[in-house]
């Protein structure tokens, strides 16, 4: 009978951790999907050697850049400032990927916070 209490043991702690690793793999999965969609409808800007990469985008209401800090050593923050639309992403680490949805209509210029040349011009339609 002693032999059967760490495998009851074990058997418990598996159920206690396997929800959460499900939930954590399914989360990936999520993400890994949506960066798929984002990237195939070229909606995608890199941010690298201090420039954005394209340069200029056009997009509909309610769509999603990504705005990828493919610098190795650099810090990047992505901010837009106009009355009618707003965003700022706060110190993006090297290899991190924000998400930004621009819900209005207008032409918008995204600028970085430490880079000053660094600018985009987004074209929402």
């Amino acid at each position: 009978m002693a032999s059967a209490a760490p495998s009851l043991t074990v058997s418990l702690r598996w159920k206690s951790v396997l929800p959460a690793a499900l939930a954590m793999a399914l989360g990936m999965i999520c993400g890994l999907i949506l960066i798929g969609d984002l990237e195939a409808s070229g909606l995608l800007v890199s941010q690298k050697g201090r420039a954005f990469q394209p340069g200029n985008i056009s997009l509909s209401r309610g769509e999603t850049v990504m705005f990828v800090n493919d610098d190795s050593d650099l810090l990047h923050h992505v901010f837009v400032e106009s009355d009618t639309f707003s965003f700022d992403s706060g110190d993006q680490e090297p290899g991190s990927r924000t998400p930004v949805t621009f819900t209005e209509k207008g032409t918008f210029q995204v600028l970085c916070g430490i880079h000053p040349k660094m600018k985009l011009v987004v074209r929402v339609n």
